[in-house]
This record gives C-alpha cells, sequence and structure tokens, in this order.
C-alpha cells in the first residue's frame, strides 16, 4: 500500500472522529492497527500487543515497546512511533495530556479489562479528567469496503486457496485420518506463497462434518461419507475463505439430495445479493430455499461473512434482522450455506464475492461441483 492510501484512511477516520464528538480513537485491534497504519507486526499471544495506535485530529501516534522500533519506523511512515519503558498506560496519559483529549474512544471488543483499568488510573493519578467511550465497528466500516489494491490482493490470496484445495482434494483417500489433510493444506499454501493459513485448516469426515467447525482429528476418511473441507490463506495480510464437499466412492442418494440442495442455495444467493440489500435478506436467499427442502433447522449459522485484513469481519450475511446492515458496493463476503444433520456428517459450500451495486461478482475460479440429475 502507498503511503497516499493510509493519508486517505486517516482523512476518512478523522471524519467519524467529528461526527462521534471525539478527541481521539485509541486503536488495539491488531488489523485495524495495520489497516490504519501499515505496521504489519501480529499480536501473537492474548497478554502481549506489538502495540497500539492514537489517532486525533492532528496527531498520530504509534505506541510500542523496543522489540518492534524498527519494524513500525519502517511500516508507518505517518505515523509518529512513540516507544513505552514504563508501560503503555504511563505513556498514554502522558500523550493523552499534551494532547488536550477530553473525549478518547476505544475498542471495547479488543481492549483488555485489565489494560482498560491501568489506562483509566494512569490518566486519574494525572489529573486528566477524560471520558472514554467504548465503540464498536468504528474502523471495521471503514475496513469493509475494499478498494482496488485490497481486492487485487485478496483474489490472489484465494487463488492460492483454490490451487491448494484442488492439489490436495485430489489426493483424499480411505486410510488418510483428518489430521494428515490438514497437515498437507497446511504445508501445501506455504509452499504456494501463502504466508499462513487464515485460520487453522478444517477437515471434518463422516459423523464430524456435521460440525461446522470441527477441529481436525484422527478419525480416518472413509468411502461412502462426506469430507467438508474448510480452509484459507493469507497473502500479504489478505485472506481468503473457501469450502468445498467431497464424497469418497459412488454418492448415495442422500449425499445427492443435501448436496443439491445446498448447491441450489448457493446459486440463488450468488446470483441474488446486491449493494442496497439488507445482510438479513441476502441471507434469507438461501434460507428460504433450505427452509423450503425441509433443511431449515439443519442450517444454523450465517449465510456468510466479510473478509479482508481478517478472514470473519464486518458484515455479517446474519438472519437476525436486529443485527442487519445495508450491503455496499466494495464489500467482498463469502457465501456458504450448509446443512448438518447429526451421525450423519453435513454439507457446505463456500465461495467469495464482491458486491456491486447491479449484483455480486464471484471471485471464485474453482467451478469443479458435484452435478446430479
Amino acid at each position: 500500500m502507498t503511503p497516499v492510501v493510509y493519508k486517505n484512511r486517516l482523512t476518512a477516520l478523522r471524519a467519524l472522529l467529528q461526527e462521534q464528538d471525539l478527541d481521539g480513537l485509541l486503536v488495539s485491534c491488531p488489523e485495524n492497527r495495520r489497516y490504519l497504519s501499515g505496521f504489519s507486526a501480529l499480536d501473537s499471544h492474548l497478554h502481549e500487543t506489538s502495540g497500539f495506535l492514537l489517532i486525533s485530529p492532528d496527531a498520530a501516534f504509534l505506541l510500542t515497546d523496543f522489540r518492534y522500533r524498527e519494524w513500525a519506523q519502517a511500516e508507518a511512515p505517518l505515523f509518529e512511533v512513540q516507544i513505552y519503558t514504563k508501560g503503555m498506560a504511563k505513556l498514554l496519559s502522558e500523550l493523552v495530556g499534551q494532547m488536550g483529549a477530553r473525549r478518547l474512544g476505544f475498542e471495547g471488543p479488543f481492549l483488555m479489562y485489565a489494560t482498560y483499568q491501568k489506562i483509566v488510573q494512569e490518566a486519574e493519578a494525572a489529573g486528566l479528567q477524560v471520558e472514554w467511550r467504548p465503540l464498536e465497528n468504528f474502523v471495521e466500516l471503514l475496513r469493509a469496503v475494499k478498494d482496488p489494491e485490497e481486492i487485487s490482493l485478496i483474489r490472489k490470496s484465494l487463488a492460492i486457496t483454490e490451487r491448494v484445495l484442488a492439489q490436495v482434494g485430489a489426493t483424499l483417500r480411505p486410510g488418510l485420518t483428518e489430521r494428515e489433510v490438514a497437515w498437507r493444506l497446511e504445508q501445501a499454501l506455504r509452499e504456494a506463497g501463502a504466508e499462513r493459513p487464515s485460520f487453522p485448516p478444517m477437515v471434518a469426515a463422516g459423523p464430524n462434518a456435521a460440525r461446522p467447525h470441527h477441529h481436525p482429528g484422527e478419525r480416518r476418511l472413509q468411502t461412502g461419507e462426506p469430507i467438508i473441507i474448510d480452509m484459507g490463506a493469507v497473502y500479504q495480510g489478505y485472506c481468503s475463505d473457501m469450502t468445498r464437499t467431497f464424497y469418497l466412492g459412488e454418492p448415495d442418494a442422500r449425499f445427492k439430495e443435501v448436496y443439491t440442495i445446498v448447491r441450489r442455495a448457493q446459486l440463488a444467493a450468488e446470483t441474488g445479493i446486491k449493494a442496497g440489500m439488507g445482510t438479513d435478506e441476502a441471507d434469507g436467499l438461501a434460507r428460504e430455499l433450505i427452509a423450503a427442502a425441509g433443511y431449515g433447522e439443519a442450517f444454523g449459522h450465517s449465510l456468510g461473512h466479510g473478509v479482508g485484513l481478517a478472514v470473519h469481519e464486518h458484515p455479517s450475511l446474519s438472519p437476525v434482522k436486529e443485527r442487519a446492515v445495508v450491503l455496499q458496493a466494495g464489500m467482498i463476503t463469502t457465501v456458504e450455506p450448509g446443512i448438518y444433520l447429526p451421525e450423519w456428517g453435513g454439507v457446505r459450500l463456500e465461495d467469495m464475492v464482491l458486491i456491486h451495486a447491479e449484483g455480486a461478482r464471484l471471485l471464485n475460479q474453482d467451478r469443479t461441483f458435484y452435478q446430479f440429475d
């Protein structure tokens, strides 16, 4: 990304700060930190962070420790890098005092409560009178609409995922364990140019395929049962997400029925989604078809989710009307209907689409689906 991209993102964020009558924003979410600054370090552990951003109408600070100083200075030229030696909370208090800020937003879902307590205590000890406002989906609303460079990177990430899934899918044989297949996927992703998987690959065989988020184990693949593989890649920070369902041997009548319903639901959504539509309405495009076929209770998750710097991000294509948002041109989401039947297994098919005013553009090139009469 060029410095102009980050300058534009800061301008957009500062406009939001003005709308919300805020003097600044403390950013702790790693993806939001990277989106706004370019600083790509990860937060590897729950209790450790690579740094925070403090952004006001007139200033942009990147707060980090000595380990990341050179890295931050190289990747975030629009930010003044500040190294904390006596703790982040103390440095933050000093900067807030210099700014004269009185109303500061912070990311409620990401800032740990213990860290928040330290921040408040340091501010009070310094005699500052600060109103701390918890925010949700603040930067995420900006991230949801992708620019052309982001779209290009996501396409490349998805191309890697498709190539690897086709490669490993062709090697599926009875006797392989779920864990062995998952390792093949992860190894092949890195060899194909991915930085890492966007999440641990899911391989769910037989009855385990009834678990939408199954963790691969020692169950062996067998003839005559469904196998769900859900995987994705990270390429230059951007994620992809894709699911296909396989079957070893000649598919039986039940698999044919369930698979055909899921595929029809996916196609209905992919051809019907467009900008201006509510996320609950988009979900309904697939859900109503599955329910009409008698499997409504077996589709228990949302139709899809946004994908970008995080593999799950805004918006959620949820059936819950109270959580609905309007889809906008430039958003990238998954379309992943599924049917899950205990003691038998399940079928899920997942593509990625780019939302346009006139519809949705399919980003996947792989179209190797089962075709049943």
